[in-house]
């Protein structure tokens, strides 16, 4: 199962516009993709990416590592590499699309 792991670079974290930006950016893609905040070294309890309020209650924050997976062995890497790419921007600095 594809995996990566990446810092949140958003100043605000994953809440609000950062969180709905990401949840449209994982839902279009035709592949699952769940994530969990790490802590301690330790990858929590996985909630759905497309979910803005599952990834808003994640509480990950700014500087926090988050880990994201897939079980499309096919093109998961591939997406996961897009979205590890999107996480490492500060999405609420960004203009609106």
């Amino acid at each position: 199962m594809p995996q990566r792991r990446v810092t949140i670079a958003s100043r605000v974290g994953l809440h609000a516009r950062p969180a709905a930006l990401f949840a449209k950016a994982v839902a279009a893609h035709p592949v699952s993709v769940r994530i969990s905040k790490v802590t301690d070294g330790v990858a929590g309890e996985p909630v759905e990416a497309a979910s803005v309020l599952g990834l808003m209650g994640l509480g990950a924050e700014h500087g926090d590592e988050v880990e994201l997976h897939t079980p499309d062995v096919e093109t998961g890497e591939s997406v996961l590499d897009e979205l590890v790419e999107l996480l490492g921007r500060d999405l609420d600095a960004e203009p609106a699309g």
